[in-house]
C-alpha cells in the first residue's frame, strides 16, 4: 500500500511541474504585449521596456521560469502589475470565499447525488428511477451560466424576489456574514454535478446488485437492507469515490463560470479580472491554485480507493 501511495505521490508532483510549465507557457504567448496592455497604447517605448525588464520579460523564458518557481517554493507568489500588492495578499481572501462555496456545495451536492443514486438503483424501472433519469439527462447539458440566469430570473427578479440576484459584499466582509449570497451560486453548481454523479453512483450499485456475491448474501437468507449495506454499497463505493473527486475538481472549474455571473468574490471573477488585465502573476497564481487542487483532489480519491479495496492493499 505505501509503494502504490509514494508512486501515486510522485506523480501527483510530476503533473503538477508540468502544469506548472503549461501555465507559465500559456501566459507568456498571450497575444499582445502584457507591458503595453497595462501601460496603455500611448506609452511611450522607454516606458514598456522600463516595464517589461522591471516584470523580467526581457529575459529568457527559462530564466523567466526557473526564477518564477524559485519564488513560488519560497511562498513568494509576485507582485500585482495592477496593484502593485503581494499576489497573496490579492489572492488569500478570495481562495477563502472560494472554499466557503466549495465547501458548501459539497456538504450539499455529494449527499444529495448519493441519495438520489442509491434511491434510483434500488428502485430501477420504476416510477422515481424513470423520472428522476429523465431529469438528470435533460439538465446534464445544460450549461452552468445557463442554470445561473434561470435561477436568477425565477428568485430574485421575475418570480419569488426572495434571493440576491448577485454575491457581491463590502470590502473585507466575508461571505459567511451574508450567508444568501450563496444560495443562488450553490445551487447552480448543485444542478450542475448532480447529473453525472447520482447516475454514476446508479450504475455502479446496480452492477454490484447483480454480482455475484450479493446474490450469494440473498441466498443465504441475508435482509435486503444488511445485502444493501455491507455488500453492495460498499462494493460500489471505490469508482463512487473517483466521480465525487472529479466532482469536485469540476466544482473548481465551473466555479470561474458561475463567480462571474453571480459577481462572486472569490478565485473565478479574480481570474477573469486578472485575464482582463493581463496581470501574469495573479493569472498564474490562480490557475496554479487551481491546478493544484484538482490533483489534491484525485490524490484524496487514489488514497480511499486503495484503502477500501483489500486487493490493492496488499
Amino acid at each position: 500500500m505505501w509503494r502504490q501511495l509514494i508512486e501515486r505521490s510522485i506523480f501527483g508532483i510530476v503533473t503538477l511541474v508540468l502544469i506548472s510549465i503549461l501555465i507559465f507557457l500559456a501566459t507568456n504567448v498571450l497575444p499582445g504585449d502584457a507591458a503595453r496592455a497595462i501601460l496603455g497604447r500611448s506609452a511611450t517605448p522607454e516606458a514598456v521596456a522600463a516595464l517589461r525588464a522591471e516584470l523580467g520579460l526581457d529575459r529568457p523564458l527559462v530564466t523567466q521560469y526557473a526564477s518564477w518557481v524559485a519564488d513560488i517554493l519560497q511562498w513568494n507568489l509576485g507582485n500585482s502589475v495592477v496593484t502593485k500588492g503581494p499576489v497573496w495578499d490579492l489572492v488569500r481572501p478570495r481562495l477563502a470565499s472560494s472554499l466557503v462555496l466549495l465547501v458548501t456545495t459539497s456538504v450539499i451536492a455529494l449527499p444529495l447525488s448519493f441519495l438520489v443514486g442509491i434511491v434510483m438503483a434500488i428502485k430501477q424501472g420504476k416510477w422515481f428511477d424513470n423520472t428522476a433519469n429523465s431529469l438528470l439527462i435533460g439538465t446534464a447539458g445544460i450549461p452552468e451560466f445557463v442554470v445561473a440566469i434561470v435561477l436568477v430570473l425565477l428568485f430574485s427578479t421575475q418570480v419569488l424576489h426572495i434571493l440576491p440576484p448577485t454575491a457581491i459584499v463590502k470590502p473585507g466582509e466575508s461571505v459567511l456574514q451574508n450567508p444568501s449570497v450563496l444560495v443562488l451560486p450553490v445551487m447552480t453548481l448543485t444542478i450542475a454535478i448532480m447529473p453525472y454523479l447520482s447516475r454514476m453512483i446508479r450504475a455502479s450499485l446496480i452492477d454490484a446488485l447483480a454480482s455475484e456475491y450479493v446474490v450469494t448474501a440473498r441466498l443465504k437468507g441475508l435482509s435486503p437492507r444488511v445485502v444493501l449495506l455491507r455488500h453492495a454499497l460498499r462494493n460500489s463505493l471505490v469508482p463512487s469515490i473517483q466521480g465525487a473527486a472529479l466532482s469536485l475538481a469540476y466544482i473548481l472549474g465551473g466555479a470561474v463560470v458561475v463567480e462571474f455571473i453571480f459577481q462572486y468574490p472569490g478565485l473565478g471573477s479574480a481570474l477573469q479580472s486578472a485575464v482582463s488585465q493581463r496581470d501574469l502573476y495573479v493569472i498564474q497564481a490562480i490557475v496554479l491554485i487551481f491546478a493544484s487542487g484538482y490533483i489534491v483532489f484525485n490524490m484524496i480519491a487514489d488514497v480511499l480507493t486503495i484503502l477500501m479495496t483489500p486487493r490493492l492493499r496488499s
